[in-house]
């Protein structure tokens, strides 16, 4: 086919160019005109909130003679990329006869934004055979690329090519490169890129302190966190506040959580819903649920976060009532539970005994709310099963599951706990035949059938799996607890 005929998403928009003139006596000059024009198209851009008014703006823009003005085809391009119409953003940048780094930006932006981490990347090796130079939001954008795909390799040489740029004390790079290495579990490097900034903001903190809260550093996280209260260097925002929750919640350390809560009052957020979904959890895991109650009803309207942390924290503790009836609650108030309210709520059903409620839930989950069962959701059924006794119809739905890995060990080493429990040692020791075959928790195997073989009166072999652990290095180790006292944990 001949290019010539070939349309473009310019052409596509409008069809003709009708003449526009005023009388003589109201005419304005032309740079003029055009220059307030083009400001008028660019602030209805920036307040379009539908893909009807983005295309009729872009139908002005180009019968005015703006669709070859970069500025006003940037404008463009974020105003389809708010839109999620990530292929007329990308129809326009490809038609554009000069893009700016603004051009490639938005458009890298845009598809990190819309979890195409990938497609920024490959982006931006195109942008590299250009002579257009990346600037500080252009990394940060890249860097975040590689923090959503955990992608030390490019992460790394993305931090040269910034070092390269003259970037490396910048703020905004440097704030991304801390949050990169933590996701890439490289604390030490990133404390030294935190060490290294001339200057630091809310941003730079709450990367340094999660990536610690999220690297099991717990107690360095909330140091560096009362360390920023007493710099005076400004107030922790809501996303810093929720990671030292979050901190609180991971180290089990209630009078931590508490004076953080405390400093959240003080500051106006609890009435933030991710901060008091954060709340929620902590105190659940510090075992206070009266305490996570009363913060899940101070929440004016609740979504399925703070409802799920309730409906978990509540299971935990055997209130499988409390969250069955939280979960009803969701329901009528047509809140669509996820994957891991379900989780919670099987979890309720199974350590309180309500196998068939449990069961029907189960069997709801695609049909009625749209939510595939997964490993994690069969081996909460498992288990409900198995404290039951009903050993073969947990066995029979292991069997019916394909896991690998993690998920395998996990839910065949439920069905050897309840087998061993019950005195099912073929069925236990098919599950532990699974368990070593996955490479995975292979010592709780072991030690879990010897446990088997010995409550079934089997001592010789379990004398001969004991021996065959010794032989081969096989060693579990101990399980631990740990309680605060006095602040310390």
């Amino acid at each position: 086919m001949n290019r010539a005929f070939k349309p473009n998403l310019v052409n596509s928009v409008t069809t003709s160019c009708s003449s526009f003139s005023l009388p003589r006596q109201h005419k304005l000059p032309l740079f003029h005109s055009h220059t307030n024009t083009k400001a008028h198209f660019v602030a209805k851009l920036q307040t379009c909130k539908d893909l009807a008014s983005a295309t009729s703006t872009h139908s002005n823009i180009v019968k005015f003679g703006f669709s070859n003005d970069t500025f006003s085809t940037n404008h463009l391009i974020n105003c389809y990329l708010r839109l999620f119409r990530i292929d007329n953003a990308q129809k326009l940048f490809d038609e554009m006869p000069q893009r700016n780094v603004v051009s490639w930006t938005s458009l890298i932006a845009g598809y990190v934004d819309l979890g195409q981490p990938n497609m920024a990347l490959c982006l931006f090796r195109q942008m590299q055979g250009t002579f257009v130079l990346p600037n500080e939001f252009t990394f940060a954008t890249l860097i975040n690329a590689c923090s959503i795909l955990v992608n030390l390799e490019i992460g790394r040489r993305l931090h040269a090519l910034v070092e390269v740029s003259g970037l490396q004390s910048n703020l905004v790079a440097c704030s991304s490169l801390v949050d990169m290495y933590g996701k890439c579990n490289h604390v030490v490097e990133a404390r030294l890129i935190f060490d290294s900034m001339c200057t630091r903001n809310v941003v730079s903190w709450t990367s340094m302190i999660t990536t610690y809260s999220q690297n099991a550093q717990g107690h360095t996280a909330l140091q560096l966190f009362k360390e920023f209260n007493h710099s005076g260097l400004g107030r922790p925002n809501h996303f810093m506040l929720s990671s030292a929750i979050n901190t609180c919640a991971s180290l089990g350390s209630l009078g931590d959580g508490k004076i953080t809560h405390g400093v959240v009052i003080r500051l106006g957020h609890d009435a933030s819903d991710v901060i008091a979904s954060a709340l929620v959890d902590m105190y659940a895991k510090c075992g206070c649920v009266n305490y996570s109650a009363k913060v899940f009803r101070r929440i004016p309207i609740p979504s399925v976060i703070p409802y799920t942390s309730m409906i978990v924290g509540a299971a935990k503790y055997g209130l499988g009532t409390l969250s069955l009836q939280l979960f009803q609650e969701m329901v009528v108030r047509r809140i669509k539970p996820n994957d891991v309210t379900f989780v919670g709520v099987l979890h309720a059903c199974s350590h309180s005994g309500l196998v068939d409620t449990g069961l029907e839930l189960l069997n709801s989950m695609n049909g009625k709310y749209g939510v595939i069962p997964d490993a994690k959701h069969y081996n909460c059924v498992a288990d409900m099963l198995g404290r039951v006794g009903r050993i073969e119809e947990a066995y029979e739905l292991a069997k019916s599951v394909e896991v690998e890995g993690d998920a395998c060990a996990m839910l065949w080493g439920t069905i050897l706990s309840a087998s061993r429990l019950y005195g099912r040692l073929d069925i236990a020791l098919e599950a532990s035949n699974r368990i070593l075959e996955s490479n995975q928790e292979v010592a709780g195997a072991y030690v879990t059938l010897v446990n088997a073989y010995a409550l079934a009166g089997d001592w010789e072999n379990a004398h001969n799996l004991r021996s065959e652990m010794k032989h081969t290095g096989v060693y579990k180790e101990p399980g631990s607890s740990w309680i605060e006292v006095k602040e310390s944990t």
